[in-house]
């Protein structure tokens, strides 16, 4: 297996690296700002906390439950830099769904929200292996008295505060983060400290790539140069957010700038505001900014990239982005929480070549297309996407038999639908299990919401299947149609009908106003869809 020869060797040590940044600013929350440096000091405490008073030792399970409140990052490192496994849950849960992975990681410390703080109260009695839960920003809501605060336990932290002497190596486990269970309960996938540092290289990597094929030169160093700033759009507990996102601009010395919650207005005065250089996240993130009323009001000339991944996105928004940002390079990057965030990237002038590809793989990672059985397919054949590389994380978290079926031979089979051009770039044709078949005739829900995509009043698109007894499934469609522009359903069943076979043009396209549900990852929510469009089941 290849892997990046100079990757920092821990998150311990990038932690260690980011403090060469020093009084730049590293977290922006709203009036709040704390440089590298403060960053450091308060992980530091954090981890002095754990060991000295908590007793954590290494391999125990510290989970986090929070907004992306600037204490987040301060937890997650504090905690892997003293070898405890972080396990960020997803600050959507219920309360039964993060007694869920609490109980299922067997996490011994919580450090949350009062918000979460409130949802967990009520289960402690079901988690004997939690002994100390650490709450930050308590005044909104009063908690129990048995909680402790964040700012109590990390109070201005020493000039000369150290981290307690804990040896971290590469392949020692790191995190625990859940997958996002649309198809079932989520189960947890182990990484390694190689597997997130590794992904910081490979964003660098991908970056240099970009430039050299695109045939733009390096940019030389230059401490004069304005401190890149990033819109921090994603949750910190899915992998976009906290290995390519906190880690690449820890590591880098970016400017990382939190929401409170995603607001396509409020990101926008936030761009102003901070002058923002890269902004992303999901592709219909994308688009509610550009479809923004405030967006032609706003001072955007800082942006330099606009960046996605996590949902297909369309032809059409990369020519958008090119239009309205004229100095950024939209990318496009794909990923899994068990490929630790980057496998593919793609940007500059391979992204307009091939608006529809997700990239080809960084130089550690291979792909292969294989058919139901595992046999490798040939160039441009339509299959499963397999993917090895140091990116890829152990397994599953107590869960030996779903490890073996996801994970053969050091290979991850990833359920997404695709096949490789002769070129080595990839294309996502579906989700395996997102497939519908309608009268024995596959019918690739990615291909018809790329054509619905196309059309100027579609702003998002969902392609599900319909219940009919004759044929199986038929297919529907759920739209959210971009404000101010209006649509029938026949307008876009004619649209795609002048594209693609009939077979595959909705029998039944339900129009919305309002966005589509997602995940907390950015995943269209399929299956509440499809239990919703069964309403229209005929025959």
């Amino acid at each position: 297996m290849r892997v990046w020869k100079h990757a920092a060797p821990s998150l311990r040590a990038l932690l260690d690296l980011s403090r060469l940044h020093g009084d730049k600013t590293f977290l922006v929350y709203e009036d709040e700002r704390f440089s590298f440096d403060d960053h450091w000091r308060a992980a530091a405490q954090v981890g002095r906390v754990l060991v000295e008073r908590f007793g954590v030792r290494k391999g125990d399970r510290v989970a986090i439950a929070m907004r992306n409140f600037p204490e987040w990052p301060m937890a997650f490192f504090g905690a892997t830099a003293v070898g405890a496994i972080a396990v960020p849950l997803n600050a959507w849960w219920t309360g039964e769904e993060l007694e869920y992975g609490l109980r299922d990681s067997s996490s011994s410390i919580l450090f949350c929200d009062a918000e979460r703080a409130a949802r967990v109260a009520p289960f402690l009695d079901s988690l004997p292996d939690l002994r100390h839960v650490v709450v930050a920003r308590p005044d909104e809501e009063p908690i129990p008295p048995e909680f402790e605060r964040f700012d109590a336990l990390v109070a201005r932290p020493a000039p000369d505060v150290k981290l307690p002497d804990v040896p971290v190596d590469p392949d020692d486990d790191a995190t625990l983060f859940y997958t996002s269970g649309t198809t079932g309960r989520p189960k947890g996938a182990l990484g390694t400290h190689r597997n997130i540092c590794g992904n910081v290289v490979s964003l660098a990597y991908g970056n240099v790539r970009t430039l050299l094929r695109s045939g733009d030169a390096l940019p030389k160093p230059d401490p004069a140069r304005p401190q890149a700033a990033q819109l921090l759009s994603v949750p910190l507990f899915h992998a976009t957010g906290c290995h390519a996102v906190l880690c690449g601009n820890l590591a880098f010395g970016g400017k990382l700038v939190m929401m409170w919650k995603w607001d396509a207005g409020r990101a926008l005065e936030l761009i102003e505001r901070e002058r923002v250089t890269s902004f992303g996240g999901v592709p219909a993130m994308v688009w509610q900014v550009l479809e923004h009323p405030d967006f032609g009001r706003r001072d955007l000339s800082s942006v330099q990239s606009v960046g996605y991944g996590g949902a297909p996105a369309a032809p059409e928004l990369v020519r958008r982005i090119q239009q309205s940002f004229p100095k950024s390079s939209p990318g496009q990057g794909y990923g899994l929480t068990e490929t630790s965030s980057v496998t593919t990237l793609i940007g500059g002038a391979d992204y307009v070549l091939h608006p529809d590809s997700v990239g080809a793989p960084v130089a550690v990672v291979d792909l292969k297309i294989c058919d139901e059985a595992g046999r490798e397919l040939p160039v441009g054949d339509i299959g499963e996407v397999w993917i090895r590389g140091p990116n890829v994380v152990k397994g599953y978290w107590r869960r030996p038999e779903a490890t073996a079926e996801t994970f053969p031979g050091g290979w991850l089979r990833s359920g997404d639908v695709g096949r490789v051009d002769e070129d080595g770039f990839l294309y996502l044709v579906d989700r395996a299990k997102d497939m519908l078949i309608r009268g024995g005739e596959n019918v690739y829900c990615v291909e018809v919401e790329s054509v619905l995509y196309e059309h100027p009043a579609v702003m998002d698109a969902a392609v599900v299947g319909i219940p009919h007894k004759v044929l199986g499934e038929e297919v529907g469609a759920v739209v959210q149609v971009v404000p101010g522009r209006a649509v029938t359903e026949k307008e876009l069943q004619d649209h795609v009908a002048a594209k693609l076979a009939a077979f595959k043009v909705p029998v039944r396209i339900e129009l919305r106003s309002e966005p589509l549900p997602r995940n907390a990852n950015g995943k269209i929510l399929k299956r509440d869809l499809k239990e919703h469009m069964a309403r229209y089941a005929r025959g």
